[in-house]
């Protein structure tokens, strides 16, 4: 069987020390293939901050989360050149569910086909509550889902000290 080489991969990134390494394992897959594409993407859930007195969140606020989102990616993407040398980067900010945008419209609108993410950016408690967006991607996506498990050196994550690290991160929306 021949190996399959993916050319536009995403890989969704919550500020998560598991999105982090699921970046760099995904650049080096794409480093394997001659004309491969990686988009980083990251979904804000808007209702997830609640609701003003009118409804919806003024603009202003929206904004500020999605130039946030922004800084953010595009930090990624400058950290990730300078270290890899892999220019084929393109940041995304969507507004959603992430567990839908990432397994059926952001694949459907940029024809990913391949999507890789950390096993979980989510503390037990709010996959308990939410489900985790991993687990429903894997499940529902129409594309092959790589799901990080282990650290770049191929050790299994230390889920404690993941945790841990992921208290220290700055937050995103």
């Amino acid at each position: 069987m021949a190996q399959q080489h993916y050319t536009n991969i995403l890989v969704p990134v919550d500020g998560s020390v598991q999105a982090e390494l699921a970046l760099k394992k995904a650049v080096a897959l794409a480093q394997q293939s001659e004309h491969a594409h990686v988009d980083l993407l990251n979904v804000l859930r808007i209702n997830h901050y609640g609701f003003y007195a009118s409804g919806s969140m003024p603009g202003d606020v929206i904004h500020d989360l999605a130039q946030d989102a922004t800084a953010y990616l595009t930090s990624l993407v400058e950290t990730t050149r300078a270290a890899t040398g892999f220019k084929e980067l393109a940041i995304h900010v969507r507004f959603g569910n992430p567990k839908t945008v990432i397994a059926h419209e952001f694949v459907a609108d940029h024809h990913n086909d391949l999507i890789v993410l950390g096993a979980t950016g989510m503390s037990a408690v709010a996959r308990m509550v939410e489900g985790s967006v991993t687990a429903y991607v894997s499940r529902m996506a129409n594309i092959d889902v790589f799901v990080v498990r282990t650290n770049t050196a191929g050790a299994p994550i230390d889920t404690k000290q993941v945790v841990a690290k992921n208290r220290e991160q700055p937050k995103l929306p």
